[in-house]
């Protein structure tokens, strides 16, 4: 990077000039006042020579004298205005030419001034100048000319003086404030960037990460706290490819177990048709705990791909599909499903998605009521405004497991259950551009609103 595009190098463009510009305002008044004094001396020299000129008789003196009195005040004429007359005290030499400016010195402001003497160095050559200022009294007013170069000459001259210890002023200050800056601000900034570029090529390193620092102001706030962020996404990083390897092992793990539990329970449907007594009474009880197994094991597999497939939209017979779905779920158990859906409403959605969220709802309907001591075990599924609602006659969701809905492994309501079945549900119902919600929950049961696109309103 070069200099001038680094924050160092605008830094120190940023001093100089800030510096140069305080010295440009200072400058303008100090001129001005130069410019005044100038005046001002002549002015003074001019009322000492008028001051001459009352000792002599008639107040008149000889050229000579004349002459001396006009070069040592250094003015070309002296004259006086008292009742409107005006009155020749010093004569000039020899005939002035030249174009004549006026400047009357009473009551100037500071801005008139101001700007007076930034006109000086724009001046056109060979100027002469009537200067009027307060005479001897109050009655009179001195007036003088003189020439406009040497007071030319003497702002061009102090302007050069106060550029050059300007600059030299302002490079000193400019350096120094830099240094300062730069050691404060700018490489703990740098030390900063290098860091949040280095740890986006590589957020897992342990070795690039920012150290933290003591300092208590802004920026060293600012590097905790990125230090301290950049420790916990690093962590993160490495806990995800911890979870991800897990994940793999998991996943293989259980799809090993559900082949070894089909295996099982094909032994168990062998043993169920035994005469032997005591095979007959544990044979039920195996065959739900490999029916519960082989089901933990499905689901742990569905949750855990990556990503639901997008869906496939096309005609679907809704009815069709939780009839379908009943006969999954229910499998013949003791609950019944009931749906007031037309037979021959059809809207466009993905029949394959639609049946596995049917299904989830209704089998963890099935296993939630069957804890019921009721024996009218219903699962009624009905339109309503752009919805479907599956409503149970179950015991009703206990708090917790509300609290955690649609979190996997922390919904569930069951001893053995994983509750991945509506984080399933829940994620198929947003893949189709829907919504799937707890209705209600009570004594009485529980209702899950399934909004979908399509439905009608």
């Amino acid at each position: 990077m070069r200099f001038a595009d680094s924050l160092s190098g605008r830094l120190f463009a940023l001093t100089l000039g800030a510096i140069l510009l305080t010295e440009f305002l200072i400058f303008i008044p100090s001129v001005s006042g130069l410019r005044t004094q100038w005046l001002e001396e002549r002015v003074a020299a001019a009322r000492i020579a008028a001051l001459a000129l009352e000792a002599a008789p008639m107040r008149e003196v000889s050229d000579e004298l004349s002459e001396s009195l006009l070069m040592k005040a250094e003015v070309l004429a002296v004259a006086e205005i008292e009742d409107d007359m005006r009155f020749q005290l010093l004569a000039p030499a020899s005939p002035i030419e030249g174009p004549m400016r006026s400047i009357d010195l009473r009551g100037s402001t500071m801005m008139g001034r101001s700007m007076a003497a930034i006109f000086e160095y724009f001046s056109p050559e060979g100027e002469i100048l009537v200067v009027s200022a307060d005479g001897s009294n109050e009655a009179r007013i001195i007036e003088i000319v003189v020439p406009q170069a040497p007071l030319k000459a003497t702002l061009a001259a102090f302007a050069w003086r106060v550029a050059g210890l300007s600059l030299i002023i302002a490079l000193v200050a400019a350096a120094l404030i830099y240094a300062v800056l730069d050691a404060l601000v700018v490489r703990p900034m740098k030390r900063v960037t290098i860091s949040v570029e280095q740890f986006s090529r590589d957020p897992g390193s342990w070795t690039r990460r920012l150290s933290p620092t003591t300092r208590r102001d802004e920026i060293g706030r600012a590097q905790n706290a990125l230090s301290g962020m950049e420790e916990a996404v690093a962590d993160a990083f490495r806990q995800r490819a911890h979870l991800a390897e897990l994940g793999s092992a998991v996943a293989k793990i259980n799809h090993d177990l559900r082949n070894s539990l089909a295996s099982a329970q094909l032994v168990s449907d062998v043993l169920a048709k035994s005469e032997d007594p005591r095979v007959k009474r544990a044979a039920p009880r195996l065959e739900r705990a490999l029916e519960r197994a082989i089901d933990l094991a499905t689901a742990t597999l569905d949750y855990g791909k990556a990503a639901q497939r997008p869906p496939r939209l096309q005609s679907v017979s809704l009815r069709m599909v939780l009839l379908e779905a009943a006969d999954e779920a229910l499998n013949g158990g003791a609950a019944l499903m009931q749906t007031d859906v037309p037979p021959d409403f059809t809207f466009q959605s993905d029949p394959d998605h639609l049946h596995r969220i049917a299904s989830n709802l209704m089998r963890n309907a099935a296993e939630a009521m069957s804890q019921a001591e009721s024996p009218a075990h219903r699962i009624d599924v009905s339109l309503a405004p752009g919805a479907l609602v599956f409503r149970d006659t179950g015991p009703g969701l206990p708090e917790k497991a509300r609290a955690n809905l649609f979190k996997p492994f922390a919904g569930s309501s069951r001893t053995l259950g994983t509750g991945l079945g509506l984080v399933i549900a829940h994620e198929l119902a947003a893949a189709l551009g829907g919504e799937l919600a707890l209705l209600e929950t009570g004594d009485s049961g529980t209702a899950f609103q399934l909004t979908l696109p399509g439905l009608p309103a």
